[in-house]
């Protein structure tokens, strides 16, 4: 019977952070190249396995007619060849590659593309090396801050190792899914999403930099699948829908007292100008009580979200 690997104890029950299960479960291969012969060798075996068909067909015939079954014992011996020799071609398309087998045993994979010729009697799976790319389903999660978003990415990838992807998981397609949905949950609960504190990276103010995080966390889970991630991008972010209006009118709120500081200091630069600009002319001459009231008039119609109305006094404002 297999070894197993005991589980270690740990203090409050934790997790070891130790696999478990049967020692050595975890298929360890690498990809190494099958023999195979260029596009000209898989021409010259297919030539070769027709004429030995040709030739066999003859020696039938001549069997037959002069009775002499030593000829068909070779005409046999031809067909069989022939047979042989057709398993060991294949043609193979740019962008795709053959994980060779046989009987069980991984014994290469071949990437040249074109009618080549391999190791006969063997079995042969397809795998895809080209760029691909899927868009995660909506997650809902929540934010280092606790308030829950939907998130989703594109991640894209290919194979890199053919034999990790082919031996060391059941579907790798389906794994980079899963492990991409895991990834990007992780890189999610980490940031928040709006309103980072200083030295913080928030999900919406820094996509480029959370989008890294998730292409690296991505490409550490994945490459046991012999997996290589080239990019994964945020396609999708926004509130939960139970929260997005309050949300909304916090944005709003914080909008309003920004535009309202501007147009404060704005005014309040205005008014010291205007005031500035009177004394320096000798139009007039204000005291205290004078320049106070000014000043509020002025602040009044400068920040005043409607229209002002004058009013002329010709009173004093002692009087």
């Amino acid at each position: 019977m297999p070894d197993t690997v005991p589980p270690q104890e740990s203090v409050g029950g934790d997790p070891s952070g130790r696999p478990v299960g049967h020692a050595g479960a975890r298929v360890d291969v690498a990809e190494r190249d099958a023999w195979a012969t260029g596009a000209g060798g898989g021409l010259v075996a297919v030539l070769l396995a027709l004429g030995a068909i040709g030739g066999s067909i003859a020696l039938f015939v001549h069997a037959e007619t002069t009775g002499a079954d030593a000829w068909g014992f070779v005409g046999v011996g031809l067909m069989v060849l022939a047979v042989v020799m057709f398993t060991g071609v294949a043609v193979i398309s740019p962008g795709q590659t053959r994980v060779v087998q046989f009987f069980g045993r991984y014994i290469g994979t071949i990437r040249r593309t074109g009618l080549v010729l391999t190791v006969p009697l063997t079995t042969r799976k397809n795998v895809s090396v080209r760029v691909r790319n899927f868009e995660t389903s909506e997650l809902k999660v929540n934010d280092a801050d606790g308030n829950p978003i939907n998130i989703a990415s594109i991640v894209v990838w290919q194979v890199a190792d053919t034999a990790k992807a082919t031996f060391a998981v059941e579907d790798y397609a389906d794994f980079v899914r899963v492990q991409s949905e895991s990834a990007l949950r992780h890189v999610a609960m980490s940031h928040p999403y709006d309103h980072a504190d200083d030295g913080e990276n928030s999900l919406r103010g820094a996509t480029d930099v959370v989008s890294a995080e998730i292409a690296a966390e991505v490409a550490a889970r994945v490459v046991i699948a012999g997996i290589e991630v080239i990019e994964a991008r945020i396609s999708n972010l926004a509130y939960a829908p139970e929260i997005a209006q309050a949300m909304l009118q916090r944005q709003q709120a914080g909008a309003i007292i920004a535009a309202r500081e501007r147009i404060v200091e704005g005014a309040v630069s205005m008014v010291e100008g205007a005031l500035g600009r009177l004394e320096a002319d000798g139009i007039v001459t204000l005291d205290d009580e004078r320049r106070a009231t000014m000043v509020s008039n002025l602040l009044v119609v400068l920040c005043g979200e409607s229209r002002a109305t004058p009013v002329i006094n010709t009173g004093s404002l002692y009087g």
